[in-house]
């Protein structure tokens, strides 16, 4: 039977329901730049991708107005959006459970690194994780896939240190004992870029669809089922 040492985790959609603050801001940063949006549905493609993406996808705009625009985003969302967020209900509770299970936790979000601490930090999620991985500020690490293989590369070092503080051979984190889990189809992507499998949850802002279509190892509904769902995917 496999086992998952290392459990992988997104964040907006995942551990916490993040769209109000997101949408939010960029509400702000279109009408800063002159374009009105009335359909918030619309801009739930933004929850989870990159912004950089998303703003050339949805709206046709260049490569350097995105960057603008992803300035006047965080412009609101680093004074009140990031605020306008809240964990999912039992979050605390599946992270321990994980932790007592005996597995080492770590984040890997395409929202920048220093905001997912500061997120983390205020909701009291953060002492859960070993590392939280995240994108730059200068979106040179900011797709999915380069976000994980940074968080597994981290987790090496770390696995280096531990061993040579205790005077044994370092041991690498091997794609076979890592998941991630995710709520986007991005989520699944990523993953798969670096040889491991992908839980996809329900709960957050993608649908069994798009999950299924990009081939997640396993889908989770709830919350309170992902330990379940976890142990149940290592007996396959």
């Amino acid at each position: 039977m496999r086992r998952y040492d290392i459990i992988l985790f997104d964040l907006d959609g995942t551990l916490t329901e993040s769209a109000p603050g997101i949408v939010n801001a960029i509400l702000y940063a279109l009408k800063k730049n002159g374009i009105e949006e009335t359909d918030r549905d619309k801009l739930m493609t933004f929850v989870g991708p990159p912004l950089y993406d998303t703003f050339q996808a949805e709206y046709g705009m260049s490569k350097q107005q995105a960057d603008h625009m992803v300035d006047d985003f965080r412009e609101y969302y680093h004074e009140r959006g990031w605020k306008e967020n809240s964990p999912y209900g039992g979050i605390p509770e599946m992270l321990q459970e994980l932790r007592t299970q005996g597995r080492k936790l770590a984040v890997a979000t395409s929202k920048p690194e220093e905001s997912a601490k500061q997120i983390l930090t205020w909701f009291g999620l953060a002492e859960y994780f070993d590392l939280i991985a995240g994108a730059t500020m200068d979106d040179s690490r900011s797709r999915k896939g380069d976000v994980i293989a940074y968080a597994i590369a981290q987790l090496n070092l770390e696995s280096a240190r531990e061993q040579e503080a205790a005077q044994a051979m370092p041991a690498k984190e091997t794609a076979d004992h890592i998941l991630m889990v995710g709520d986007r189809s991005h989520d699944v992507a990523g993953a798969k870029e670096n040889g491991i499998s992908c839980v996809g949850v329900l709960y957050g802002y993608g649908t069994r669809k798009e999950l299924e279509e990009a081939q997640a190892a396993a889908i989770c509904a709830e919350v309170r089922d992902l330990p379940e769902v976890i142990v149940q995917l290592e007996r396959e």
